[in-house]
């Protein structure tokens, strides 16, 4: 994999895009998924991805091209291959890299806008499971988001947040239920850190305000509202309803749509 182009940041002109959560890197997924989106809306043009990704860009490339979309915007998640991601973000500080034809890879964390609207971009997250991965081959610690990268983000002026992780203090109620059936399966260190990582992203959530924060990584989908009427949408993974959703640019509403159905 290489980096064919580098950018410090976009303006996109898109008034719609798609946004979906996990994909851990299921072809068959992806190619139900793309087709279905370009029959429902082919004037879409950019798909924004909340991590999980580990995709084959060859197979994202063929079927976004048959789709309609021109490109990919991938925040990062927990289940990446950093060995490879990590040195071609690192080669160009700061910058989204485009490493195919569609699919960009964005640093932790990025600010770019749409229609706009001001976007940030703040992937990572801790694997709960990474008692049981074998560091280097599938787990790396640098899913994990950093105090640098939250201190990075915080200056920054958003109307809409993309992350992988959940905030702390989430008000969705199926991200929730998720975490509190989760709990009793985990062990304390990984309790700790999830909770850790919760935290981070939630005080960026909370200094930088967007109106709208949509992440993934738990593989449930549902919204919910504050007590200030920011919204929080999680999005599921593969092979799950709720894995995409559409976002109108201008009023800030999002669709979760319903696929399969």
């Amino acid at each position: 994999m290489e980096v064919l182009e580098a950018a410090r940041t976009m303006n996109l002109p898109d008034p719609r895009v798609w946004v979906a959560g996990d994909w851990h890197g299921n072809v068959g997924w992806v190619q139900r998924l793309l087709p279905a989106l370009g029959r429902i809306d082919r004037q879409i043009e950019t798909l924004l991805h909340v991590g999980d990704f580990w995709m084959s860009t060859d197979t994202v490339d063929y079927w976004a091209k048959r789709t309609g979309i021109r490109r990919v915007l991938v925040t990062l998640g927990n289940h990446e291959p950093y060995g490879t991601y990590t040195p071609l973000l690192a080669a160009h500080p700061g910058c989204a890299v485009r490493v195919s034809e569609v699919v960009w890879l964005l640093p932790r964390p990025w600010q770019f806008e749409i229609m706009g609207r001001a976007v940030v971009s703040l992937g990572g997250a801790t694997s709960v499971d990474r008692e049981w991965r074998q560091s280097g081959v599938d787990w790396w610690s640098d899913e994990e988001i950093t105090d640098h990268q939250v201190e990075s983000a915080l200056p920054m002026v958003a109307d809409i947040m993309l992350c992988h992780e959940s905030p702390e203090g989430s008000p969705v109620l199926a991200a929730q239920r998720a975490m509190a059936a989760n709990r009793p399966l985990l062990s304390e260190s990984a309790l700790t850190s999830s909770a850790k990582s919760r935290e981070r992203v939630g005080r960026v959530w909370r200094t930088v305000r967007p109106n709208l924060l949509i992440h993934g990584h738990l593989h449930v989908s549902g919204r919910g509202l504050t007590s200030d009427s920011r919204e929080v949408v999680a999005l599921s993974c593969d092979g799950m309803r709720g894995n995409i959703a559409l976002l109108d640019i201008a009023s800030l509403s999002v669709q979760i749509v319903d696929y399969p159905s």
